[in-house]
């Protein structure tokens, strides 16, 4: 049986090694790796100067929702600059009183409302970045969004900027 197999297998490993051999032969002529000539080329080509891209406005009903926005964030910085001066007379009242105290927690009140009135114009900027991603993706202008968006943003930091001042008096 196994000399049956080697015999049939014998016929096999001839053709395999009468084929192989051409793989093996010790000639010098490899084909050239260097450029053809129909591999050159020559010249050169004019690139057509593109058309600068101009985004179109935005729709017209984001521009007034835009200013809306930008109407309830001046707004509610208005009623915080209103509220502004009673958290800065609560605050310095109780910058020399204990946590805990009366005053400290009057004080503490006085910011929780300045913080509320912040609030609504940090809605009005998350509206605004909304819709600046969406006019963005849409493919249309931005400008007059971001200067908007801007506007709000600078408003909100001034009364970040409060807020953090009012609040280190009270945690002395």
């Amino acid at each position: 049986m196994m000399m049956q197999i080697r015999l049939a297998i014998l016929p096999f490993l001839g053709g395999l090694v009468v084929l192989t051999g051409g793989c093996a032969s010790a000639s010098g002529d490899y084909p050239s790796l260097a450029f053809r000539d129909g591999e050159r080329w020559a010249g050169t080509f004019d690139v057509a100067e593109a058309e600068p891209y101009v985004p179109e406005p935005p729709a017209a009903e984001t521009v007034e929702r835009t200013v809306q926005l930008a109407r309830e964030a001046r707004s509610a910085h208005d009623e915080f600059l209103a509220a502004a001066p009673e958290a800065e007379r609560q605050t310095s009242a109780a910058q020399s009183a204990g946590v805990g105290s009366e005053a400290w927690s009057v004080a503490q009140v006085a910011l929780a409302n300045l913080e509320s009135r912040r609030s609504r114009a940090m809605i009005a900027l998350a509206d605004l970045d909304r819709i600046y991603v969406d006019t963005s993706t849409a493919g249309e202008a931005i400008a007059p969004i971001a200067d908007v968006r801007g506007e709000v943003a600078a408003l909100i930091d001034t009364e970040n900027a409060l807020i953090t001042r009012l609040a280190s008096r009270l945690s002395r």
